[in-house]
């Protein structure tokens, strides 16, 4: 019996399942049958491992994804762009691939009239977004109902806002080559979805910060900061935060909507590396002028310290009714703080000790 209702769960594709998708996965898994689409076999026990069926196959390589189509009625879109031009190359791909035709048409015709199906795509695109939809904008074929795709984009598409407050209604300014491929990427999904390809709903996603993934490494190298006049601000999320964000985006994320998928912290960038100093112990970052900066940093490094924006999360908390774990970076902080000091007490009155 359990093995009945295990196959009778719905199917949600992960495409790009790192650190997050992964998170993800573990989320979804009481109530999905979980799919992973990796480019690499040696992940497939690792992935089995966690409940997760793999798939193989490669963004960069059309003719490994045929077996997309129709496989999962949600994707979790979460794999970045190719590194190189303006274009993103992989969304095309996934996107051909998610809407090719697989069954045929004279057999699921017999299940679901054509002029049926496309009036419930139709209603159910207006309850999602709000509007009336234009008669003709659904053109789905009668034996594929579009997927729901959830896309992990960034904040960076903003450009630089000088540190105002922002929330989605802001126009999109890249600023860099990868910024220009995310908003081409949210712009294919966005025409997708129009044409009836697809039901898209877009997460804009700030820093990502988790136990294994906090700038230790950047302060034990002491690489500056920069001074506090010059210094930028940045919005943070926790992985697990995201994964629950991206996961409610499944099932209440309204077609080809934007959600800032955020915490509330507001602080600068120096501020932030101070804070997690002081949590673990170490030196501060040294700080420098911007212009010292330029001369000294990372371009990679230097294109995230030209950037100052507070984000608005509001839509978060009332659409999607997300209640964060960590609210903010001190909470989370603030556990790791608790966490090292339970740590070292137990060490301290642990049997065999010196104490």
């Amino acid at each position: 019996m359990k093995a009945i209702r295990k196959l009778r769960r719905p199917r949600v594709l992960i495409v790009g399942c790192g650190d997050v998708g992964m998170r993800c996965a573990e989320q979804l898994q009481p109530r999905a049958r979980v799919v992973a689409l990796t480019t690499q076999p040696a992940r497939c026990a690792e992935l089995r491992a966690a409940g997760v069926t793999p798939l193989v196959g490669d963004l960069d390589v059309r003719r490994s994804l045929m077996r997309l189509a129709g496989l999962a009625p949600t994707v979790l879109h979460l794999a970045p762009p190719q590194k190189t031009g303006d274009d993103d190359r992989r969304t095309r791909a996934l996107l051909a691939a998610l809407s090719a035709r697989r069954a045929s048409p004279a057999r699921a015709a017999t299940i679901v009239p054509v002029a049926r199906l496309r009036r419930l795509c139709t209603a159910r695109m207006e309850r999602e977004t709000g509007a009336i939809v234009p008669d003709g904008v659904v053109r789905t074929a009668p034996w594929s109902v579009p997927p729901k795709v959830v896309y992990a984009s960034t904040t960076g598409v903003y450009g630089d806002c000088g540190g105002a407050r922002i929330d989605e209604t802001r126009p999109v300014q890249p600023a860099n080559p990868r910024a220009l491929r995310r908003v081409s990427a949210e712009r294919q999904l966005r025409r997708a979805t129009a044409r009836g390809a697809a039901r898209a709903c877009i997460a804009r996603i700030p820093g990502i910060y988790a136990a294994n993934r906090l700038p230790l490494a950047r302060l034990e190298k002491r690489t500056p900061a920069l001074i506090d006049a010059d210094d930028v601000y940045t919005s943070h999320i926790h992985a697990d935060d995201l994964a629950a964000i991206l996961v409610r985006m499944t099932t209440h994320g309204r077609t080809a909507r934007v959600i800032h998928a955020s915490d509330d912290s507001e602080m600068k960038m120096g501020a932030y590396f101070d804070k997690v100093a002081d949590a673990y112990g170490l030196a501060r970052a040294p700080r420098i002028a911007r212009d010292a900066a330029e001369q000294q940093l990372d371009p990679m490094l230097l294109s995230f310290m030209r950037e100052s924006r507070r984000l608005v999360n509001t839509r978060l908390k009332r659409e999607l009714r997300v209640r964060l774990r960590y609210p903010s970076v001190d909470d989370f902080l603030r556990t790791q703080t608790q966490t090292q000091t339970h740590s070292a007490h137990e060490r301290k009155t642990s049997p065999g000790s010196d104490v």
